[in-house]
C-alpha cells in the first residue's frame, strides 16, 4: 500500500462534537475532505447549517443538536449518531469544550461545574461509549482535544485548566488499556487559535502583540491548521501512535 494511501478516511465514519463552527468545524471539514462520513453534534444550529454546508460540497455529513452539557442526554446524543453510521464508528473526536473567567478566589462553583462536566466528564462517557463500540469492532480512533493549558495554566482559569490538563491525562489512561485492544487513543492540543473563543484576547492589542511575539511562527493559528494532524491520528498512518498530546501552536510550547 502507498503511504499516501495510509491517509485516506474513504468508508470510515466519524463523530465529532463541537463541529459546527471554529476548530471542530475545520476539523470536520478535514475528515470529509479525506473520505469519511461524518456527524456533527453542537449545541446550537451552527451544526445544522454547517452539515448543510458540506453536504453542498459533495460530503457525506449529518447534524445533530444536542446538549452535551446534560450526562442524562449523553447516551441517546451518542446512539442518535451511531445509528447515522448504521451503527459503526471508526473516529471520535472529542472538541467540544466551554470557558468561564473568573479569580481564583471568586470562582462560582457551579461554573467550575459546568466547565468539568463538558470539557471533561462528557470526553469521558463519550469515550467510554465509543469505546465499548470500538472494542466489539476490533479497531478504533479516538482523537480527544487538549489545550495549552494542559501543559501550563493561565489566569482566572482554573476550571479550564483543571478540565484540560485531565483531559491529557484520561487521554493516557485509555490509551494504557486500549492499545492493545487496536484502539488508538491521542490528543491534540491547539495552541493560540483565532475563535470565537479567543475573540477578547484577538482584540486586545496589547496582549494580543504579547501573544504574537511568544509564536515563532508570528501569527495566530485557523481552524485549518488542525486538518492535517486530526487526519494523521485518524488514518492508519498513525497505528502505532498511542497517549500522545501534539501541539499544534506554531512552535509556542518551544519558546
Amino acid at each position: 500500500m502507498s503511504i499516501l494511501n495510509t491517509f485516506d478516511l474513504t468508508g470510515k465514519t466519524a463523530i465529532v462534537t463541537g463541529g459546527g463552527r471554529g476548530l471542530g468545524k475545520g476539523i470536520a471539514e478535514g475528515l470529509c475532505e479525506a473520505g469519511a462520513s461524518v456527524v456533527i453534534i453542537g449545541s446550537s444550529n451552527s451544526v445544522i447549517n454547517t452539515a448543510k454546508e458540506f453536504t453542498d460540497k459533495g460530503f457525506i455529513a449529518y447534524a445533530i443538536k444536542g446538549d452535551l452539557s446534560n450526562k442524562e442526554l449523553i447516551p441517546t446524543i451518542f446512539n442518535e449518531a451511531l445509528s447515522k453510521l448504521n451503527g459503526k464508528i471508526d473516529i471520535l473526536i472529542n472538541n467540544a469544550g466551554i470557558q468561564r473567567r473568573h479569580k481564583c478566589e471568586e470562582f462560582p462553583l457551579s461554573d467550575w461545574e459546568a466547565v468539568l462536566q463538558v470539557n471533561l466528564n462528557t470526553v469521558f462517557m463519550l469515550c467510554q461509549l465509543a469505546g465499548n463500540v470500538m472494542l466489539k469492532q476490533g479497531h478504533g480512533k479516538i482523537i480527544n482535544l487538549a489545550s495549552m493549558l494542559s501543559f501550563f495554566c493561565g489566569y482566572t482559569v482554573p476550571a479550564y485548566a483543571a478540565s484540560k490538563g485531565a483531559v491529557a491525562q484520561l487521554t493516557k489512561a485509555l490509551a494504557n488499556e486500549w492499545a492493545n485492544k487496536n484502539i488508538n487513543v491521542n490528543a491534540i492540543a491547539p495552541g493560540y487559535m483565532n475563535t470565537e473563543m479567543n475573540v477578547n484576547l484577538v482584540n486586545d492589542t496589547n496582549r494580543n502583540q504579547e501573544i504574537l511575539n511568544r509564536i515563532p511562527a508570528g501569527r495566530w493559528g485557523t481552524p485549518n491548521d488542525m486538518k492535517g494532524l486530526a487526519i494523521f491520528l485518524s488514518s492508519s498512518a498513525s497505528n502505532y501512535i498511542n497517549g500522545a498530546i501534539i501541539p499544534v501552536d506554531g512552535g509556542y510550547l518551544s519558546r
